[in-house]
C-alpha cells in the first residue's frame, strides 16, 4: 500500500527552535506503510512542535496540539493526560520504550518532562495501546530521544527571561560520526511564581464613611508558596552499523517546589510551609539486531524516585511544627525482549516478553519522637513483580488492505488476568488521496496502583482490576502537491465499557479508600486536521486542529441512597476539548499562534451546577515570534513568547488559581565548530 508523506513542507513551516537557519526543500516520499501499524490509531508529534517552545513541558505541548484532556494544578505543579473520558491513571507513558509511569502513584506528572528533552512524541488511542502495554484503557504516550546527526561537534545554548521573575537556561553538547553519537542535554528552571489572580472564592466588603457595607468586590491576589527550581540532565550515548544499533540513556531530575495556597486559603504564607522535593533517576539501554528476516531487540532499564513532602505551620512563636513529613522510595528494574520475522513481504510475525520489578517504601514521619522514632510512623513497604508476555501476526493479504491480530497475557503481582485480545484492520479505500478506513476491537485490563493496595490509612487490598472493551473505527486521508500545498485529515468513533473502575470514596472512620464502584461509559468523536501551503517563494504555512467529543457517563448502581452519580458525566472530563496553532514563516522570521479549549468540567460525581460543583469552559490562547539571524560564527535566534494572549481568567483544577498574561524572552545561539 503506497501512502504519500509529504514532511518537508511540514518542517519547514518553522525552523527549529534556537537550531541554525538552513535553507529547506519540499521532498516527496512514497513509502509502504509499515506492517506493525495495521490498524493503529496513532498522532505523532513532529520535531518543532517539541521545540517550539523550550521552556513548556510536555504536558503543554500536548495541551496545544491534540485534543486529549491535560488537567493541571496550577504553574509548575501536577500537570495529568487523560484520553477519551478516562482518569490519569488510564493513561500509559513510555520513555525510549520503558514504562516510566509510578507504579506507586500509578499516573505521571506530565509537568516534570522538559520537551526540550525529547525528540520524538506520539499518542497511541485506545485499544492501540495495547500493541505496546496493557492498562491503557484511555490511551497511551511514547516519548523518545534520538541519536543527532553525524556531523561532528556541535554546541547550543539558549537563556531564557520571563515574567514572574522566571529564568530557564539550556545547554546542549553533541558529537556525531559516522557509528558513535553522543548528546549531553542541562535544562535549569526557576521561578518566584508569584503571578496575580482576581481571587473568585473571596469577597471583600466596600464601606462607606459611616462604616455600612455599600458593595463587596472579589480581590486580587498574588500566587502565594509557589516558588520552584527544577534541575534536569539527560546523557546519551548510540552506536549503529550495518547490522545493529545500540543506546544507552540517562536521564536525571532534582525537583524543589513549593506547592500554592488554595484559594479558600485565608492564612498567612509565612505561618507554613508546604513544598515537595522529589530526586529521579531514570537509565534506559537497548540494543537492535538487523537480517534480511529477522530483527531481535534487548531493553533493560532500571528507575529510581525519592519524593519528600513537608507540611509545616507556625504553632506560635515562629516555631514551625511538622504536621506532614511524607517519604517515598521508588526503585524499579525492567527488562525486555523482542523478536520479529517477516518470512514473506506482506507478512510480520512477532513475540515480546517484558518484566518489571518494583521495590516502593512509603511512610509520614510526622507523627515520630526521638524515643521511638519507628513506632508511631504510618505507612508501608511492598514490592510486586509484572510480567508480560505478547504475540502478533499482520498480514496484507492484497496490497489494499491488511489486519493484525495480537494476543497479550501479564501477571501482576502473582494475579494473572485473562488473554487480552485485539484485532486491527485497515483498508484503502481511494489510493488517490490515501483514504485508509481503520478498525480494531481490544481487550484491557489495569491493576490497582499500591497506593490503591496499601495506602496508610485506606488501601485496600482487595480491588479487582479495571477491565474493559474498547472499540474504533476511522478515516484518514492525506495528499499535496510538491512545492505547492500538503493537506490531510482524520475522523474517528471509539466506544469503551469499563468495569469495576476505581474510586476513593469517604468512609465512617473519617478517611478515604478506594473501591470497585462503577462501570463507565465512554464514548465519542475524534477529528484532526492539518494544511500545509507555500504560497509564494520564501512563504510557508502550517495549519492544523483537533477535536474531541467524550460523553463518560457512569453507568453502574448507586453506591448509597444518596448517591446520584449513575447516568452523570465523571468529574473533571470535559465533554469537549479542542486545539489550533497557525504557523507563518518568511525569510528567517517565524510567527505561531496557539489556541485551546476545554468545556465545562463538573467537579463532583453529582454534576451539581453549583458555585463550587462545576468549573467554565475557558479557551487559551498563545503566541510565539522569532527571528532566526545567520551570522558568520553562530546562528542566533530570538523569540518572544506571550501566553495567556488574552488574559483569560480560568480554573484547570478547583481553588487552583491559573496566571494571567505573561511573557517570556528567549536568545539562544549555535556556534559553527569544525568543518561544516
Amino acid at each position: 500500500m503506497k501512502t504519500l508523506i509529504v514532511f518537508a513542507a511540514v518542517l519547514a513551516a518553522t525552523p527549529h527552535a534556537f537550531a541554525e537557519q538552513r535553507e529547506l526543500r519540499e521532498v516527496v516520499v512514497s513509502a509502504r506503510r509499515p506492517l506493525k501499524e495495521t490498524g493503529i490509531m496513532k498522532t505523532s508529534f513532529d520535531s518543532t512542535a517539541l521545540k517550539e517552545n523550550i521552556a513548556l513541558s510536555i504536558a503543554d505541548v500536548l495541551s496545544y496540539n491534540s485534543s486529549v484532556f491535560v488537567k493541571s494544578y496550577g504553574r509548575a505543579t501536577l500537570s495529568t493526560v487523560a484520553f477519551r473520558g478516562t482518569s490519569a491513571s488510564h493513561t500509559q507513558v513510555t520513555w525510549n520504550g520503558m514504562p516510566i509511569v509510578n507504579p506507586m502513584l500509578g499516573m505521571t506528572d506530565f509537568s516534570t518532562i522538559p520537551s526540550y528533552f525529547i525528540d520524538r512524541a506520539s499518542m497511541l488511542h485506545g485499544s492501540s495501546s495495547l500493541s505496546e502495554s496493557s492498562g491503557g484503557l484511555g490511551g497511551l504516550v511514547r516519548l523518545a530521544t534520538a541519536p543527532v546527526d553525524p556531523d561532528g561537534l556541535k554546541m547550543q545554548y539558549v537563556q531564557g527571561a520571563g515574567s514572574f521573575s522566571t529564568f530557564d537556561e539550556f545547554l546542549r553538547i553533541s558529537y556525531g560520526t559516522e557509528h558513535w553519537r553522543a548528546s549531553t542535554r542541562v535544562v535549569y528552571s526557576s521561578s518566584a511564581n508569584d503571578y496575580s489572580y482576581i481571587n473568585h472564592d473571596k469577597k471583600l466588603n466596600i464601606y462607606d464613611e459611616d462604616k455600612n457595607i455599600i458593595g463587596q468586590y472579589h480581590p486580587r491576589e498574588k500566587n502565594r508558596s509557589g516558588a520552584f527550581k527544577d534541575f534536569n540532565a539527560l546523557q546519551e550515548v548510540y552506536y549503529r552499523d550495518a547490522d545493529n544499533s545500540a543506546g544507552l540513556s540517562a536521564w536525571y531530575t532534582h525537583s524543589d517546589r513549593e506547592l500554592p495556597m488554595l484559594t479558600t486559603d485565608y492564612g498567612d504564607e509565612a505561618s507554613f510551609d508546604n513544598r515537595q522535593r522529589e530526586q529521579s533517576l531514570r537509565a534506559a539501554a537497548s540494543w537492535e539486531h538487523f537480517a534480511e528476516k529477522w530483527k531481535s531487540t534487548i531493553r533493560g532499564g532500571y528507575i529510581y524516585s525519592q519524593t519528600a513532602y513537608d507540611y509545616s505551620r507556625d504553632a506560635g512563636g515562629g516555631n514551625m511544627t511538622a504536621m506532614t513529613r511524607a517519604r517515598s522510595y521508588v526503585n524499579s528494574l525492567y527488562g525486555h525482549a523482542e523478536g520479529e520475522y517477516t518470512p514473506v513481504r506482506n507478512l510480520n510475525l512477532s513475540i515480546s516478553l517484558s518484566a518489571r520489578q518494583h521495590f516502593v517504601r512509603s511512610h509520614d514521619k510526622s507523627l515520630s519522637t526521638p524515643s521511638a522514632p519507628e513506632s508511631r510512623t504510618i505507612g508501608f513497604n511492598a514490592r510486586r513483580a509484572e510480567i508480560s508476555a505478547a504475540a502478533s501476526a499482520k498480514w496484507r493479504p492484497i496490497e489494499q488492505a491488511g489486519v493484525s491480530v495480537l494476543v497479550r497475557q501479564e501477571v501482576d503481582g502473582g494475579k494473572w488476568t485473562p488473554v487480552m485480545p485485539a484485532v486491527f484492520a485497515d483498508a484503502m479505500l481511494w489510493p488517490a488521496i490515501n483514504l485508509t478506513a481503520r478498525a480494531s476491537i481490544a481487550r484491557n485490563y489495569r491493576f490497582p496502583s499500591l497506593n490503591d493496595l496499601y495506602f496508610m490509612p485506606g488501601g485496600n487490598p482487595d480491588l479487582r482490576p479495571e477491565h474493559g472493551f474498547s472499540y474504533d473505527a476511522g478515516l484518514e486521508f492525506k495528499t499535496g502537491r510538491q512545492d505547492y500545498y500538503t493537506i490531510g485529515a482524520s475522523a474517528g468513533w471509539f466506544d469503551s465499557y469499563i468495569d469495576d473502575w476505581i474510586m476513593w470514596l469517604p468512609t465512617p472512620k473519617g478517611f478515604f479508600s478506594p473501591r470497585n464502584v462503577m462501570s463507565v461509559h465512554a464514548y465519542g468523536i475524534e477529528t484532526r486536521a492539518d494544511l500545509g501551503i507555500r504560497p509564494a517563494k520564501g512563504w510557508l504555512i502550517d495549519a492544523g486542529a483537533s477535536f474531541s467529543w467524550t460523553p463518560s457517563i457512569n453507568a453502574g448502581e448507586p453506591v448509597s441512597a444518596a448517591d446520584k452519580s449513575p447516568g452523570k458525566q465523571l468529574p473533571y472530563v470535559p465533554k469537549r476539548s479542542a486545539s489550533a496553532t497557525l504557523r507563518v514563516s518568511h525569510c528567517g522570521w517565524s510567527f505561531l499562534y496557539k489556541w485551546c479549549h476545554y468545556s465545562q468540567r463538573y467537579t463532583m460525581s453529582s454534576n451539581d451546577a453549583t458555585l463550587t460543583g462545576h468549573l467554565p469552559p475557558y479557551y487559551m490562547s498563545n503566541i510565539e515570534l522569532e527571528k532566526n539571524i545567520d551570522l558568520r560564527f553562530a546562528g542566533l535566534s530570538l523569540k518572544l513568547a506571550v501566553n495567556n494572549l488574552f488574559n483569560e481568567d480560568y480554573l484547570s483544577v478547583l481553588s487552583r488559581p491559573m496566571p494571567g498574561i505573561n511573557f517570556e524572552f528567549f536568545v539562544g545561539i549555535t556556534p559553527r565548530l569544525g568543518k561544516r
